[in-house]
């Protein structure tokens, strides 16, 4: 399924350029050096561009942020990395304050058992992009019923899944995409079903993200 319009090319990929990694792994951010076919047939590889965009981009030096400039880069990789808008991560702060348990914990398994986030991390969708459109375009299931929020909240032992007879393609893509699934997940790759048998532990998400950074960011 291809990427939102909106996120489409290189743009979704202006915050990893700007700190010099890609913030999702991905082999084809501009920060990594990648093999390019050209017209003619002849394979190159790129230069890694893990500089920020435009014209100085090459040039510019890194300066030491202040401690206001690291902490809204930690919420704002976080952000990203979710494609969060700033009133969604701000609520999903606020409501993992209530209560007990490490806000942190709190927030960061909230997130991650978004369905969309799910979709993606299950390998249902290649990208948190694709995962979010296919949720939007009712390809998602949850158990047996279209779910079609993004930030629909999955709780343990309930089933996320495509339909092969109305989603053909989405299906296929899925069922081909062969993704390292998280522990607190269990996939079955070829019906394309996902069950999500506990909440995830704090060590298990894998984000490239201080979150006790964007906490302290909100707590100001």
């Amino acid at each position: 399924m291809a990427d939102k319009k909106q996120k489409s090319g290189k743009a979704k990929h202006t915050l990893c350029r700007r700190i010099g990694e890609c913030i999702w792994g991905m082999p084809n951010c501009p920060t990594n050096s990648r093999t390019v076919k050209r017209v003619d047939g002849r394979e190159e590889t790129s230069t890694p561009r893990a500089y920020p965009a435009g014209q100085h981009g090459p040039t510019k030096r890194r300066g030491k942020l202040s401690t206001y400039g690291d902490l809204l880069l930690e919420k704002q990789k976080l952000k990203a990395f979710y494609d969060l808008s700033e009133r969604q991560l701000r609520f999903a702060y606020h409501r993992a304050k209530i209560g007990e348990g490490i806000t942190g914990d709190k927030l960061i398994r909230s997130l991650e058992l978004r369905l969309a986030s799910t979709v993606y991390r299950s390998g249902l969708a290649k990208t948190i992009w694709a995962a979010k459109q296919l949720v939007s375009h009712r390809h998602a299931y949850v158990d047996g019923k279209i779910v079609d929020r993004a930030s629909y909240k999955l709780s343990p032992g309930q089933v996320i899944s495509i339909n092969a007879q109305r989603s053909p393609v989405i299906y296929e893509i899925a069922k081909s995409n062969d993704a390292l699934v998280p522990d607190y997940l269990e996939k079955d790759q070829e019906t394309c079903k996902v069950t999500v048998t506990r909440e995830p532990l704090p060590e298990e998400i894998q984000i490239p993200v201080d979150i006790m950074k964007v906490i302290e960011f909100y707590a100001r």
